[in-house]
């Protein structure tokens, strides 16, 4: 039976010892540029070849993330740290650019792909078309439940996460971050929009709520789940966890170790109250078994913080001590936060009720803190960092590798001695034996001084002696020669041998742009569409299906399909905008189809990995700035560029208004707009469409000024997006453009 894998985060050297030694069967880890979470540590390339050998010393593989999009100017410089890895051994990387994984299959053909999370991988169309372009694995997104994953009956490996933080919209599918605060998500550098308070907005008017956290998640946790996910067809259980810390990765690796092995020995899979507690007490935002089990119950809107466990509550505060009565055990250097005030601290010195200095206080007892926070109000305890269990987490026991020896010992002849891993095999020799003059060499001083394994990663499993009678060898020796055949079987295990295969290629330009400039436009209602009907624009992107359909005998008008979708209308001989690799797939072969701006496309292998796949004309990412489209634009493409229009920065499964305001029933026939409000009184508008909820961004994007710089540097196709304009404001909005053009 093949064994599922078990995959841990690393963003540091210490994550990395955690979670080997804590039984990973394979890490996942970024150097310092092309990761999806810049913020972590990270690796020099230094750091990743010691890293790379010290997990292969302990038979651990090495998956390096590169699941950023990749911009131009980067191309060259991508592709040399992607051969670096390759010459250095690296297991697999994981990726998102479809032109980079089309341009590291051709350089790199024989290098592991895993199409990384931030490809949408939501749909058995878009998994079937990963495995065509040459990855082996696809990490699934977080929003598929295990039935609909079972029911993927494509040849490849599926991994999946089982703990910890979740994205609220479909990875890949962000642009909260990008467009409201200048960090991409896509390049590793989220902003965490989703963490921050907002305000509901109904028809202009507050909705009266609580709780603020609209879009915060809980924390994924599938433990008590864990044998359903056993029993599945998945290959790879992955936890999250980069910017979480040494300690956690390895306590939570211990765990599903120690649950998967009960699992293949047919062991019941029960965990203790107290190892329950610990993971709370290492990080949760409360947890979730999340859609995989489909449970909707996976947001926190009360906190986005770490909850801890509750300990206590204040009985008694003034400008001095704050007075717990407390239901658990307390320590000194806790971390603890006040949950109403969400203040936190670190217990530096601790007081019994005596108001003596203490390390400890048990639970039932009353303690005493200073009160360098300025707690004003009686509040409830929460603790968030156990020091003790900190303490205790940090040490571990070194993962062994059994190993066995033969050795052979004969008169007039060297000393041999072979080690064996199972896999590898080594012979070493060393000096002539002689007979014995005094006292003879015995079989135990033999195994004692090969049993000296001291701080190597191995452990003596199978020791064989043959040897003739009456010898002498000196166990120094001895010593020498394991010393030998350990350093070569180190050197063996950590230095693979890679048969390098590096092609030169030569990627010719596909579909080409025309000398016309073509004004395009996206609606969302009737008035729109006949705005532009009656200004002759070149070509009509329709949202909604029935709107299409009244309209579908004029030749310039497009359906926009839905970027998440398992159920696929059929079209034949059709025009289509497209914004997932599984609708791509499903249309590309008997229909005219142009790539949306959801396709996240930053560089020219990606145009030309579109235009292989009967991608027509291709929108470029809305996170391209002005030089970067000059970057691209150095070749001759057909492209498109949204000037104008509300982008959408979201897509979700999960939808807040059923959450806040039990709302799903009402929804579909529902006249009243919703929005959210942040901080700065910005309100990003609520859609919804099949249960899929949009948050559109707060106000429309416009670089209409700057047709006169695309042309120049050779755009063609330009496309306006319409959302609540009317048939005057559409009008004048294309009039404007058409005499630009």
């Amino acid at each position: 039976m093949k064994k599922v894998e078990l995959l841990s985060p690393v963003g540091n050297i210490d994550m990395l010892y955690q979670a080997i030694h804590n039984g990973a069967d394979a890490v996942y880890l970024a150097g310092k540029s092309y990761g999806a979470r810049k913020y972590s540590n990270n690796f020099t390339n230094e750091e990743l070849i010691n890293a790379i050998e010290y997990s292969h010393l302990y038979g651990v593989k090495v998956y390096v993330t590169v699941n950023t999009i990749i911009y131009e100017n980067e191309i060259e410089e991508f592709i040399k740290y992607i051969e670096f890895l390759y010459i250095n051994g690296v297991d697999a990387l994981i990726i998102q650019d479809i032109g980079m994984i089309s341009l590291i299959r051709s350089k790199f053909p024989d290098i592991e792909l895993h199409a990384s999370t931030q490809c949408h991988n939501h749909n058995k169309e878009g998994i079937q078309l990963l495995k065509e372009l040459g990855c082996k694995r696809v990490v699934m997104a977080r929003e598929l439940s295990l039935n609909e994953i079972n029911s993927i009956d494509v040849d490849i490996e599926k991994e999946v996460f089982v703990y910890g933080a979740l994205c609220v919209c479909y990875s890949g599918c962000c642009l909260f971050s990008s467009l409201n605060g200048g960090r991409s998500g896509n390049r590793g550098e989220c902003v965490g929009s989703c963490r921050l308070p907002y305000k509901l907005i109904k028809n202009n008017k507050e909705v009266p709520l609580k709780d603020k956290y609209l879009l915060s998640t809980k924390e994924l946790n599938t433990i008590n789940r864990l044998k359903e996910i056993l029993d599945s067809n998945i290959d790879s259980l992955k936890i999250e966890g980069r910017m979480k810390s040494p300690t956690y990765v390895g306590y939570v690796t211990r765990l599903y170790r120690y649950l998967i092995d009960k699992y293949y020995n047919n062991e019941d899979m029960n965990l203790t109250k107290e190892e329950i507690t610990n993971l709370k007490k290492i990080y949760n935002r409360e947890f979730t078994n999340g859609y995989l089990f489909n449970s909707s119950d996976i947001t926190n809107i009360k906190t986005p913080n770490h909850q801890g466990i509750e300990i206590g509550k204040v009985i008694n505060v003034n400008k001095k001590y704050i007075t717990i009565k407390l239901t658990e055990d307390i320590n000194q250097n806790d971390g603890i936060r006040f949950k109403e005030s969400n203040k936190g601290m670190i217990i530096n010195k601790l007081y019994n009720n005596k108001e003596l200095l203490a390390n400890s206080i048990k639970k039932n007892n009353i303690c005493l803190i200073e009160n360098k926070i300025n707690l004003k109000n009686k509040d409830i305890v929460l603790k968030t960092i156990d020091y003790k269990l900190e303490e205790e987490l940090k040490k571990y026991y070194e993962k062994k590798i059994n190993i066995s020896f033969k050795i052979n010992l004969h008169i007039e002849k060297p000393i041999t001695l072979t080690i064996s891993d199972g896999t590898n095999i080594i012979k070493v020799e060393g000096s002539i034996i002689e007979k014995a003059k005094t006292r003879e060499v015995t079989n135990n001083d033999i195994e004692k001084s090969l049993n000296k394994l001291g701080n190597t990663p191995f452990k003596l499993k199978e020791l064989k002696i043959n040897k003739d009678d009456n010898i002498f060898v000196s166990l120094k020796d001895i010593n020498i020669i394991r010393r030998e055949a350990i350093n070569k079987l180190i050197e063996a295990r950590s230095k693979r041998t890679i048969n390098i295969n590096i092609k030169n290629i030569n990627i010719d330009k596909y579909i080409k742009k025309d000398n016309i400039y073509h004004l395009n436009a996206l609606v969302r209602t009737e008035s729109q569409l006949k705005a532009c009907l009656d200004n002759n624009i070149d070509n009509i992107y329709i949202t909604d299906y029935n709107l299409y359909q009244k309209y579908i005998n004029n030749n310039n008008i497009y359906y926009r399909i839905s970027r998440v979708t398992t159920n696929y209308i059929e079209f034949n001989n059709k025009n289509l905008l497209i914004g997932d690799l599984g609708s791509i797939y499903k249309y590309k072969d008997n229909n005219n189809l142009t790539g949306d701006y959801y396709l996240n496309v930053t560089n020219s292998y990606s145009i030309k990995a579109l235009n292989k796949l009967n991608i027509n004309k291709v929108t470029l990412s809305l996170e391209l700035d002005d030089n970067k489209l000059k970057d691209i634009m150095n070749n001759n493409y057909n492209v498109e560029l949204i000037i104008y229009g509300r982008p959408e920065l979201m897509i979700m499964k999960y939808c807040p208004l059923k959450k806040c305001l039990n709302y799903c029933s009402k929804c579909k026939n529902s006249k009243d707009k919703f929005y959210l409000k942040d901080k700065l009184n910005k309100e990003y508008p609520i859609i919804h469409e099949n249960c899929i909820t949009h948050i559109m961004h707060h106000s429309n994007i416009n670089k209409i000024d700057n047709i006169a710089y695309y042309k120049e540097i050779g755009i063609n196709n330009y496309r306006i997006e319409f959302f609540d304009e009317n048939y005057n404001e559409v009008n004048k909005y294309i009039q404007m453009i058409k005499n630009m053009l």
